[in-house]
């Protein structure tokens, strides 16, 4: 397979990409061979994918990665960068590669120690690949400070060194960093085609795949999710019955501590599943004594592991309450197509008797209301508002009574 294989319908991203490594082949092969540089290419040191959630940012930034360290025979003899085959290639696409660095972050934020580390890395030169490729996935939670370090980073590149930042949207982004970045916009796949990648990639039944698809309307890892996990199916069966169950004041209140305490409970999980064997992998690297006692002047270390560890149960609790009020942004928004007669596939089929029933009692411009208002909630949120109090406020202003 080529690395392109699972950028799904990204077809213009990936020919503009694709034009990019061989340019970048070009670009080495000329150095290596202490021939001019060609005059015109395609390939530049920084750029940034933008797209919805769920588009594949980050799966098209590792695909033009392993790209660009293709060390296929083919590529020699005229053929496209990419093979999926070759140790370049490969060790790229599975994260083993060396001269292949992928940030991404389960914190609320990037800060300037992290980043400096980075830049710090960029300068170096290649250690066995082609290019010395730095993915930072999360680059719009770059704090201010951190955003200012990447940028003379960015401003200034080591000769081999790309660059490849991933945000939602280029306001995600600070102006001064994207305005140096080659901007490559990701499209929300369509529902098909993750099917098929679910059916393909995945081993999903097509009709699980085909449903999965359906309900997270092009989200590719939320449809993953939705058809292997039934925990996801169950919470999102609880959140589209959530319009139904806020027809007075107590109903409101209740239905937002049940977000509340669901995303709490996701948190849980992942706490249980990550902070113990974390915990014990660091006092066996600080050689904890038997029984658990810890050397002299390890403390810190284990402080400073509890403080990550309790930021990522923030982030993890803020990231599942953001998916609940999709799933409502997705429910409303299928109630307004009934309302106004529209063609468009619902995607939440499977709750077709609450749609109806919400359609029927309400108006257009009272769907629209409520559409807005769990936008309100997820800004809210963005901007740090206590969760419980921005999810009440929503769930008031969702009210059937």
């Amino acid at each position: 397979m080529a690395v392109w294989d699972d950028l799904v319908g990204q077809e213009r991203v990936q020919d503009q990409l694709a034009a990019a490594a061989r340019d970048a082949d070009a670009l080495v092969t000329a150095d290596a061979e202490g021939t001019p540089r060609p005059e015109a290419s395609k390939m530049t040191h920084a750029w940034l994918f933008t797209g919805p959630p769920g588009a594949g940012r980050d799966t098209a930034a590792r695909a033009f990665a392993a790209a660009l360290q293709c060390v296929s025979p083919d590529r020699a003899l005229g053929g496209a960068p990419g093979c999926g085959f070759c140790d370049g290639c490969h060790t790229a696409l599975v994260g083993t590669h060396a001269d292949v660095q992928v940030v991404r972050t389960d914190l609320l934020s990037i800060g300037v120690k992290e980043t400096r580390d980075l830049v710090r890395r960029a300068q170096l030169s290649p250690a066995i690949g082609r290019w010395q490729v730095i993915i930072l996935e999360d680059a719009d939670r770059l704090t201010e400070g951190a955003g200012n370090v990447l940028l003379k980073a960015v401003e200034e590149p080591a000769p081999r060194t790309v660059w490849l930042l991933c945000a939602p949207s280029l306001e995600d982004v600070l102006p001064t960093i994207r305005s140096r970045c080659r901007h490559l916009t990701l499209r929300t796949p369509p529902v098909a085609a993750v099917a098929d990648v679910l059916v393909r990639r995945d081993g999903i039944e097509p009709d699980a795949a085909a449903a999965a698809a359906c309900a997270t309307q092009g989200h590719i890892d939320r449809a993953r999710r939705l058809a292997t996990d039934e925990r996801a199916r169950s919470r999102r069966s609880t959140v589209l019955k959530l319009p139904l169950r806020v027809d007075d004041v107590g109903g409101c209140l209740k239905a937002a501590q049940e977000l509340i305490d669901a995303a709490a409970d996701d948190a849980k999980q992942v706490a249980e599943e990550l902070d113990v064997r974390e915990a014990e992998e660091l006092k066996a690297a600080l050689g904890a004594a038997q029984g658990g006692r810890m050397p002299r002047g390890t403390a810190g270390a284990m402080k400073e592991l509890e403080d990550r560890q309790k930021r990522r149960r923030t982030r993890t609790q803020r990231d599942s309450l953001d998916l609940a009020l999709s799933d409502l942004t997705g429910f409303y928004r299928d109630v307004l197509a009934l309302q106004l007669g529209s063609e468009i596939a619902l995607a939440n089929t499977d709750v077709r008797d609450c749609l109806d029933r919400i359609a029927r009692a309400s108006t257009p411009e009272r769907t629209l209301r409520r559409i807005e208002a769990v936008v309100s909630c997820r800004e809210a949120l963005e901007a740090n508002v206590a969760p419980l109090l921005a999810v009440e406020a929503m769930t008031m202003a969702l009210r059937t009574g």
